[in-house]
C-alpha cells in the first residue's frame, strides 16, 4: 500500500516525459520544415519567373485536400473529448473518421503527383515542391499510423479511459502539428505562387 501511494505521489508531481519528448521532436521537425520554407522563399525571391515555365500549380485538388486535412484536426479533437468523458466507443469513431480523412488526403496527394506534368528534377521549383510536399506526406503517413495504433490499442478493455489517455493526446498533438505545417506549405506553394 505504501509503495503504490508513493508511486502515485511521485507521478503527480512530475510531468509525463513522453509528451515532452514528443514536443521536442515536433520542435526539431518544425526547424527542418522551416529550413525547407526558407530555401523555397530564397529561390522564389532570386528567380525572375516563379514557378518556371512548364511547372504550373493546380489549386483545386490541393484546396480540397486542405479542407479535408484541416477539418480532420477538429474531428480528432472530438475523439480526445470523448475519451475524457470515458467514451471509448466515441473516441474510436472519431479517430477512425480522422484516419479515413488522412488516407483520403494521401490518395489525393498521390493523384496530384501523377497528374502533374513535371518531376522532381525538372527545375528548382519542382524540386522544392516535391521535397516539401513529399516530406509532409510522410508525416501524414506517420500520423495515420499513430492513429491506427491508438485504435488497435483501444481494443483492450481499460487501455484508455478518462484518466488514462496520454497516447490519444500524443496522436492528437502530432496530427495538429501536421495540419499546421500543411497550412503554411499550402499558402507558400499554392496560394502565393498564383501571385
Amino acid at each position: 500500500m505504501t509503495i503504490a501511494t508513493t508511486s502515485e505521489h511521485h507521478q503527480e508531481h512530475h510531468p509525463d516525459l513522453r509528451v515532452w519528448g514528443l514536443l521536442t521532436f515536433l520542435i526539431s521537425e518544425s526547424l527542418m520544415f522551416g529550413g525547407f520554407f526558407a530555401t523555397y522563399l530564397f529561390f522564389r525571391g532570386s528567380t525572375e519567373v516563379w514557378p518556371p515555365e512548364g511547372t504550373e500549380v493546380e489549386l483545386f485538388l490541393p484546396a480540397i485536400n486542405t479542407i479535408i486535412l484541416v477539418s480532420s484536426s477538429f474531428v480528432i479533437h472530438f475523439g480526445d473529448v470523448a475519451i475524457k468523458k470515458n467514451n471509448v466507443i466515441g473516441m474510436r469513431f472519431w479517430y477512425a473518421v480522422t484516419a479515413i480523412m488522412g488516407a483520403i488526403f494521401l490518395v489525393g496527394q498521390v493523384y496530384e503527383y501523377m497528374s502533374l506534368g513535371y518531376g522532381l528534377t525538372t527545375n528548382i521549383f519542382a524540386n522544392c515542391f516535391y521535397i516539401m510536399t513529399g516530406f509532409h506526406g510522410l508525416h501524414v503517413f506517420v500520423g495515420l499510423l499513430l492513429i491506427l495504433g491508438v485504435l488497435w490499442r483501444s481494443r483492450r478493455p481499460g487501455h484508455y479511459s478518462a484518466t488514462k489517455h496520454t497516447g490519444i493526446e500524443m496522436a492528437e498533438i502530432y496530427w495538429h502539428f501536421v495540419d499546421i505545417i500543411w497550412i503554411v506549405l499550402f499558402i507558400l506553394v499554392y496560394i502565393l505562387t498564383l501571385f
